[in-house]
């Protein structure tokens, strides 16, 4: 039998506009209204992606390991390979490592982060990935706002100094944390701040009453005192953390200070990933 290589280009050919077609249609619909925060499951760690009703990704930290791209694979569409900003909080593994290899396979538009020193091998890739590929790249600073849409905005609340080139002892003591506020909807989202960064927010007075708070240090005795969940007064309580941990997280007192201002605790070693939907009036689980 002989191949008509003429008829079965013009095959090819066709098959490809059509699909090109359909995927040009599929890229141009415009996201719904609603905003999309998922905690990925991503074992011991934090991984946050945020979906905006604009059309904008935003990953903040990475977790431990590869998973987050599983994760990503899974959340976003499979022609999307871009990510509007990647945010890292600070420079410990459990958040730093899984964004190598997300820089290494998505387009990556800009960086958040504090640029304290720090010589783990990870956060040395890291670092050396956005160089190697020439990634816009600012240091995070209270007072910072981030535009996303006439009704969406993501505000630092932390650091208060900035850290560009400064050595920390301890890095969660340069742990972002910034409110994500969708019109009357907000959601607090603290890395893995101390109590001792709880404190300095309380002692200024900042607003931080939120509908939604992401738990600091997956929910580690060292953070989320009463007093900083008495002033957030959050509906629900999001805690990454990893199933069966050695660290005992999360910790029974931070449980406790959750129950006593009945916010519902929602955790990924339980739920495996965690989306709320909210159109700027209220938040809810995604099951």
């Amino acid at each position: 039998m002989q191949i008509n290589f003429k008829k079965l280009y013009k095959i090819i050919g066709g098959l490809i506009l059509v699909a090109g077609i359909l995927i040009g249609i599929i890229v141009a619909q415009p996201r719904d209204k609603y905003l999309d925060v998922t905690a990925l499951d991503i074992g011991q760690g934090d991984a946050i992606l945020i979906q905006t009703p604009y059309g904008q990704d935003i990953l903040i930290d990475g977790g431990p390991d590869n998973k987050v791209i599983t994760r990503l694979g899974e959340n976003m569409p499979f022609y999307d390979r871009q990510i509007d900003l990647m945010i890292l909080t600070h420079p410990d593994g459990d958040h730093v490592t899984g964004l190598i290899e997300v820089l290494r396979r998505y387009q990556i538009d800009q960086i958040l982060y504090t640029g304290v020193i720090h010589f783990s091998p990870a956060y040395q890739t890291w670092l050396d990935e956005i160089k190697n590929n020439q990634i816009e790249s600012k240091i995070a600073q209270a007072g910072q706002i981030i535009d996303l849409g006439p009704d969406l905005s993501l505000e630092i609340l932390y650091p208060e100094q900035n850290f560009n080139g400064l050595e920390m002892e301890d890095c969660n003591m340069s742990s972002i944390m910034a409110m994500l506020v969708y019109k009357d909807v907000k959601f607090l989202l603290t890395g893995d701040a101390p109590i001792e960064i709880e404190e300095q927010l309380l002692q200024q007075e900042v607003d931080l009453k939120s509908d939604v708070l992401k738990i600091g240090h997956h929910g580690s005795k060292g953070s989320t005192s009463l007093e900083f969940v008495q002033k957030v007064m959050p509906t629900c309580a999001v805690i990454s953390v990893g199933k069966d941990n050695s660290f005992g997280h999360p910790n029974l007192r931070v449980l406790s200070n959750l129950e006593k201002v009945n916010a519902q605790i929602l955790r990924t070693d339980e739920m495996g990933d965690i989306k709320l939907r909210s159109d700027g009036q209220e938040v809810w689980v995604v099951e």
